[in-house]
């Protein structure tokens, strides 16, 4: 074998070797996203509903101008809050 064909096998190897949401094009962020709605899909009833509470996200946002912050704004995910 060459060192380019070797190389090439490393490389090869080195990819099935990384993890599969990597390989698919994923990030790791994005791919535990994915389980978690997929498991809170699967779930049944009290679990899901108390599942789908937490799944809300609430966040401060503050602009800054010059170096001062603005007055800080509250985000959430949830469009009727």
């Amino acid at each position: 074998m060459s060192a380019p064909q070797g190389a090439q096998a490393v490389a090869q190897v080195a990819k099935g070797a990384a993890p599969y949401w990597r390989n698919a094009g994923m990030t790791y962020l994005a791919y535990v996203n994915a389980c978690s709605a997929h498991v809170r899909n699967c779930l049944k009833e009290p679990f899901k509903s108390q599942s789908a509470s937490r799944e809300q996200i609430h966040y401060k946002f503050t602009e800054w101008d010059n170096g001062v912050p603005s007055k800080p704004v509250l985000r959430s995910s949830n469009p009727e809050e």
